[in-house]
């Protein structure tokens, strides 16, 4: 029925004991100043030696509370056997003495774990009783101490509930507040990453496309002038100053292409899509050993910067929730170019859960990454279904709408540079 109270690191007692240490501290002073008046109408050889055994008890119970963190069972059981030693004695001297039970009962059940506790608060509620034999025993004397056990066994109990809940809430509210912690940091590293990609795409449809525009009118313009019949003589300066134009338009067209790389996520800067995928199932299956494999169905193409990289942030943290919350062996992860639409499926032999209860989940119990996923998806015009159960399997499926007649701005690019280069 009762347990030990709540211990912190180290094996140290938690700080909410320290209530109950002090009252059993001022319970056992206060029946030991008493218990002096046990020396009123005793003879000096019997005055000494109460007086003695009250100190004796008095040190014993101090040097025992001070160290009892540092004790382990063995230790506490055999200074409480001690203490009740000194009691016994004590109780042939004077009556007064019969009340240290009190102090007995409650360090019995502080100090030790569960049935040895109730054994222990038996063990001297029963030599309490005895002891009155001699005087003749009376219901008051029976009844008295074995209410008074009762009534400390079910205070002990009660303490340790409240102790052990309020450790938890505690423990609890640390959570809450580092998974807050965590879910701020990861939202300031999601606007980050978001107003990045956003720089890089408008960077990519202005300046870089503005850039290889340039290239190709300067091209145009030289052909042309090379048409008017002029000699090379005539032509040397212009073209000069055309050449000096397509380098310099050449030059910044690298170091904005540099920018877009730097601002576009990690794994899609020399990469595909489909490889970008492969890179993170490998580093997941490596960090959480689990095997995670990568379909491609369909013909691959390039898709819009912005796609691809809210899919790959999606798939990112769908295999990140199956490594850490899904106890899965297994992995899939199915990429599908259709047509008007790109589609990305998850799928784990986890163990599932249910997906109706994810909302009611408190913070900081998993699968915070849902919210966000669903949020990407939507932003891409897409939806994002979450399929699982008790004993799994899970699957995570989004769908985003892919205008065909709309070409990625990589296409339009390319096709300009290689206009460009046929010209050259």
């Amino acid at each position: 029925m009762t347990a030990m109270l709540p211990r912190g690191e180290n094996g140290e007692d938690a700080p909410g004991t320290r209530a109950l240490d002090v009252g059993i501290a001022l319970l056992t002073f206060s029946l030991l100043l008493v218990s002096f008046g046990g020396i009123v109408g005793a003879s000096l050889e019997q005055a000494a030696v109460l007086v003695l055994l009250i100190v004796v008890f008095g040190f014993m119970y101090a040097f025992g509370a001070l160290n009892m963190p540092r004790l382990n069972t063995v230790g506490r059981l055999v200074w409480l056997l001690g203490l009740t030693g000194v009691w016994i004695v004590a109780m042939i001297f004077t009556p007064v003495a019969v009340y240290w039970v009190f102090t007995l009962f409650f360090l019995f059940m502080r100090s030790a774990d569960n049935w040895i506790g109730i054994i222990g608060v038996t063990g001297v509620l029963a030599i309490a009783v005895f002891m009155q034999v001699p005087r003749g025993l009376t219901l008051g004397g029976v009844m008295g101490p074995a209410v008074s056990a009762l009534v400390v066994v079910m205070i002990t109990y009660a303490f340790k509930v409240i102790v052990r809940v309020s450790a938890e809430r505690a423990a609890l509210i640390d959570e809450l507040v580092s998974t807050q912690d965590r879910l701020a940091a990861t939202e300031r590293e999601a606007g980050i990453a978001q107003e990045r990609q956003r720089l890089a795409h408008e960077i990519h449809d202005t300046v870089a496309q503005s850039l290889s525009s340039i290239q190709m009118l300067l091209h145009a313009a030289e052909r042309d002038l090379r048409g008017t019949g002029l000699s090379e003589e005539e032509l040397r300066v212009p073209l000069g100053r055309l050449e000096t134009a397509r380098h310099s338009a050449s030059d910044n067209l690298s170091e904005t292409r540099a920018m877009i790389a730097a601002l576009t996520p990690a794994p899609l800067s020399e990469t595909s899509l489909p490889e970008a995928l492969e890179r993170i199932a490998n580093s997941f299956a490596h960090a959480g050993d689990i095997s995670i494999d990568v379909d491609v169905d369909g013909e691959p193409h390039q898709l819009p910067m912005r796609v691809e990289a809210g899919l790959l942030r999606i798939a990112q943290g769908a295999v990140g929730n199956v490594v850490k919350h899904s106890g899965a062996t297994r992995a899939r992860v199915t990429l599908t170019f259709a047509p008007g639409e790109v589609r990305l499926d998850v799928v784990d032999n986890g163990a599932g859960f249910d997906v109706n209860a994810l909302p009611e989940k408190p913070v900081g119990l998993g699968h915070l990454g849902v919210d966000a996923m669903r949020t990407r998806a939507r932003e891409l015009g897409g939806e994002l279904i979450l399929e699982s159960a008790p004993g799994g399997p899970t699957a995570v499926s989004v769908a985003v709408p892919v205008d065909e007649s709309v070409a990625a701005p990589d296409d339009k690019e390319s096709r300009i540079n290689r206009k460009i280069e046929e010209e050259e």
